[in-house]
């Protein structure tokens, strides 16, 4: 199993970043793939999640309106479009695998109990 995150960078505060999530190894629409974050001396948190089998998603408070997620199943790849960002979104962001049921409309599992993940990407927004 490999994740592989790709795209971020530096930008400015109110700019725009993609995040991409490249997955191989297992069957893709039989998980769910979340987006997590973590910031300098703070806990990882959850940000957002997808279902690739039917495109369900759940958006975190901090992100919604914000952040969107998207996937192509004939890639294996899932994508997080991050517009208006902030400086509070700088942190290394990391996709990871779970069962398909971790994540619904209604929320999605705790970051211990995914059990793959990739290496992360740095997301660093000035202001």
């Amino acid at each position: 199993v490999q994740l592989v995150e790709s795209g971020g960078g530096l930008v400015q505060a109110g700019g725009s970043l993609r995040l991409s999530c490249a997955a191989s190894g297992f069957s893709f629409t039989d998980e769910s793939i979340g987006w997590f974050r973590q910031a300098p001396g703070k806990e990882r948190e959850g940000v957002l999640c997808i279902r690739p089998i039917d495109g369900t998603t759940y958006y975190s408070d901090p992100v919604k309106g914000r952040f969107t997620i998207s996937r192509d199943n004939a890639k294996n790849t899932v994508y997080l479009k991050m517009d208006s960002l902030k400086p509070e979104d700088t942190a290394v962001y990391s996709c990871s695998a779970g069962p398909y049921y971790y994540c619904s409309a209604s929320g999605f599992r705790s970051r211990d109990e995914w059990h793959y993940w990739g290496q992360g990407t740095q997301v660093t927004v000035s202001s």
